[in-house]
């Protein structure tokens, strides 16, 4: 299905049955298919909506570079359009630090009931001497690269520089999206954890590299209502990596199969 915001067009899909709604918000350069794992392990007492954020998937890219308060303030006026008063939100990745934002903002036109953060950002990273050095280098080669009068001397030279640099979501992303995607980076939501209210499941992959075990277990310790589970040998799409052991979790947490479904 689509719908248009602010002239946006997005695309979205809402599964499941049931009186209560569950919204997955997506990691970076992902699509909403990629959660329909996630989807189906809620969805018999669910009605869960996915979507695809501005300039992810089939979305309409953003006109300009958004931070992380412009998509969370785009997503408040999706759930609005949808008539959306409360909900449960799940996020992975990107989709988590979206929530941190959301769940800490002093007013929001609508009530989340609990949350579950999948592998989620938000938690800038300790960085070596090594890194530190690197990224040094960077910037100086950027800053030498980025001068017209050497990019016309040497065109091929400098854009095979730049095609090898950042990770693979940076490099794959539009020039907009790159700039949104190094706004939200480079904000550290360590000090907004402690003001989640909602009770909260952290589900997390050992092997995560993308957004290590030390940010689940500061996550675990910052926010006061919440558990880590953790799936052992697991990435960064732990959800994916093992399905089963997700679904049986999520199944868990929410009591369903088992009585009534917790609120």
């Amino acid at each position: 299905m689509n719908i248009e915001i602010d002239g946006y067009n997005i695309n979205y899909k809402i599964t499941g049955q049931g009186d209560k709604y569950a919204v997955i918000l997506q990691g970076w350069g992902t699509t909403m298919e990629m959660y329909d794992t996630v989807a189906s392990s809620i969805s018999s007492a669910f009605k869960v909506v996915q979507l695809d954020l501005p300039g992810f998937g089939k979305s309409d890219e953003p006109r300009e570079a958004w931070n992380l308060d412009a998509f969370s303030d785009f997503f408040c006026k999706f759930l609005k359009e949808l008539g959306i008063k409360e909900t449960t939100l799940i996020g992975h990745s990107y989709g988590g630090r979206m929530i941190i934002k959301l769940a800490t903002r002093e007013s929001l036109p609508f009530k989340i009931r609990n949350i579950v953060l999948i592998d989620s950002a938000g938690i800038i990273p300790i960085r070596t001497f090594k890194q530190k050095v690197r990224i040094r280098k960077y910037k100086i080669m950027k800053k030498l690269l980025d001068n017209r009068v050497v990019y016309f001397l040497f065109p091929e030279v400098v854009d095979e520089w730049k095609s090898r640099q950042g990770s693979a979501d940076y490099r794959n992303s539009s020039e907009i999206m790159k700039k949104c995607m190094v706004m939200a980076i480079n904000e550290d939501l360590t000090d907004r954890l402690p003001l989640i209210k909602q009770d909260t499941l952290l589900i997390w992959g050992d092997k995560d590299t993308a957004t290590p075990m030390r940010d689940a277990k500061i996550m675990e310790e910052k926010i006061p209502n919440s558990g880590l589970v953790v799936l052992s040998g697991a990435g960064h799409f732990s959800y994916l990596e093992q399905p089963a052991k997700f679904s049986s979790i999520m199944r868990s947490y929410f009591g369903i199969g088992a009585g009534n479904v917790n609120s």
